[in-house]
C-alpha cells in the first residue's frame, strides 16, 4: 500500500454503448499519462460467467445494470482512493466471460471511471469529483458499436442488429439516458474537442494544486 496524502481526483464518465466514453478517457490519459492518470474500465467488471454455458452466455442481457460485479467495481475503485494497487480482471468478449488475466491497475492523482453505467451506482457516485455524461446521437452510437463488434468481438451484423433492438436500445432509454441527471457536465455530441480541452484544464488544475499540498 502506497501512503498517499491527498484525495484522489475521481472522474466518472458515461454514455451510451459508442458514444465517445473511451476517447474521453484516453485523451485525459494521454495528457497527463500513466503515472498521474488510472483508468478503470467498467466492462471489465461484467459477472463472472464460468458456471454459464456458453450458448446461454450469449444470450444474457448485458445491458442492463445486473449484469455487472458492482461489489468488486466499488471495491476497486476505494482501494485505488486508499493507494491500493489493484487487480483489474480482464472481460473477453469473445468468449463472453471473464479472462483468467488481469491488469495490473496502480493508485494515482486522477482515476478515472469509464463505462455505460459509471454514474448509475450511489456509492460509486460518492466517490467521484467530477460526474461526465457523453451524449451522443443513437445513429452514431450505433455505427460505432457495430463498427466495434465486427472487428473487435467477431460479431454478425444480424447479432448485433438484434442485440441493439431487444436489448440495447430499451436500456439504454430505461437506465442509462437517465444517468445523464447524475452528471456535472454533459458533453454533447460526443467527445467534441472543446468540452474535452475544458476537462483536461480542469485536470491539470487539480493536478497543480495535489503538488502544491
Amino acid at each position: 500500500m502506497n501512503e498517499i496524502t491527498y484525495s484522489p481526483f475521481v472522474i466518472g464518465v458515461a454514455g451510451g454503448s459508442g458514444s465517445g466514453k473511451s476517447t474521453v478517457s484516453q485523451q485525459v490519459l494521454a495528457s497527463f499519462g500513466a503515472e498521474t492518470v488510472s483508468v478503470v474500465m467498467q466492462d471489465d467488471y461484467y459477472r463472472d460467467q464460468s458456471d454459464v454455458a456458453p450458448d446461454v452466455r450469449r444470450r444474457q442481457n448485458y445491458d442492463h445494470p445486473d449484469a455487472f460485479d458492482w461489489p468488486l467495481l466499488v471495491q476497486h475503485v476505494q482501494a485505488l482512493r486508499n493507494g491500493e494497487a489493484i487487480q483489474m480482471p480482464v472481460y473477453d468478449f469473445t468468449i463472453d466471460n471473464r479472462s483468467s488475466e488481469t491488469i495490473l491497475v496502480k493508485p494515482a492523482p486522477v482515476i478515472v471511471i469509464e463505462g455505460l453505467f459509471a454514474l448509475y451506482d450511489e456509492a460509486l457516485r460518492d466517490m467521484m469529483s467530477l460526474k461526465i455524461f457523453v451524449d451522443t446521437a443513437s445513429d452514431v452510437r450505433f455505427i460505432r458499436r457495430m463498427q466495434r463488434d465486427i472487428a473487435e468481438r467477431g460479431r454478425s451484423v444480424d447479432s448485433i442488429v438484434n442485440q441493439y433492438l431487444e436489448t440495447v436500445r430499451p436500456m439504454h432509454k430505461q437506465f442509462i439516458e437517465p444517468t445523464k441527471r447524475n452528471a456535472d457536465v454533459i458533453l454533447p455530441h460526443g467527445a467534441n474537442v472543446p468540452a474535452v480541452d475544458v476537462i483536461t484544464t480542469k485536470v491539470a488544475s487539480v493536478i497543480g494544486q495535489l503538488k502544491q499540498t
